[in-house]
C-alpha cells in the first residue's frame, strides 16, 4: 500500500492522510481503494485530489465501502476512488 494525502479540489485544503491501492492505471483513468489514517467523515461524491506518494496528483471521486468479512466485530470502513485524466 502506498501513503498519500487527500485534499478538496475546488480550495486545496488538506484533509487527511491516507493509504491507497491502484487496481489500474491508465492515461485516462484510474482507481483503486483507500483507507483514512486516522478518523474522518467525508461525504461521498466527486471534488477531491489524490495526493500519491510519488507526489503525482490526480482529481478523483470517493465512494464509501464496508468491509465485513467477519461477522460479529465492526465494520471497516474504505472508500474506492475512480479519477480520470493524468495523474501530473
Amino acid at each position: 500500500m502506498g501513503k498519500g494525502k487527500l485534499y478538496r479540489h475546488w480550495d486545496g485544503k488538506f484533509l487527511a492522510e491516507v493509504n491507497y491501492k491502484f487496481y489500474d492505471e491508465s492515461e485516462t483513468n484510474w482507481w483503486g481503494d483507500l483507507t483514512f489514517t486516522e478518523y474522518l467523515r467525508i461525504r461521498d461524491g466527486e471534488g477531491y485530489m489524490l495526493e500519491l506518494q510519488d507526489g503525482r496528483k490526480g482529481k478523483c471521486s470517493l465512494k464509501k465501502r464496508v468491509n465485513r468479512a467477519v461477522i460479529g466485530v465492526a465494520p471497516l470502513f474504505y472508500y474506492r476512488f475512480r479519477g480520470s485524466g493524468q495523474l501530473k
